[in-house]
């Protein structure tokens, strides 16, 4: 299971990249495979105000419909465009091309490290 050291996390399952005022957000591996095939995902739209902890959009697979949380506060300043046509990169490649959407950030909450994620999705 892969969990990058580059990264920040909430215990929701998202991961966060921050690029100055900029997070990109994205489910991590872990939420992915235990998610299976994701075939659709609803994501807020541009301009839309997003609250760390409350629900932005869903991401619905073969097993299950998961809400999206955001784990930044701010306004979504991009979406990934391709996914709405083919979700499929959320599986295959959940830190690159399967991001979900861009924030600019007005406010982040404690995030957990690599490390405290890697333990959370342990068990221990």
């Amino acid at each position: 299971m892969t969990v990058p050291s580059h990264l920040q996390y909430t215990a929701q399952h998202e991961w966060v990249a921050l690029e100055g005022d900029i997070a990109t957000v994205g489910i991590t591996e872990y939420a992915a495979e235990a998610l299976g095939d994701v075939v659709y995902v609803d994501l807020p739209d541009v301009g839309a105000s997003v609250t760390a902890g409350n629900t932005c959009g869903e991401v619905e697979s073969t097993k299950s419909v998961s809400d999206l949380f955001a784990p930044v506060e701010g306004e979504v300043v991009e979406i990934n465009q391709g996914l709405v046509d083919d979700s499929s990169a959320v599986n295959l490649a959940p830190y690159e091309a399967g991001w979900l959407f861009r924030v600019r950030v007005s406010g982040i909450p404690d995030l957990l490290s690599a490390d405290e994620y890697s333990s959370l999705i342990s068990g221990s």
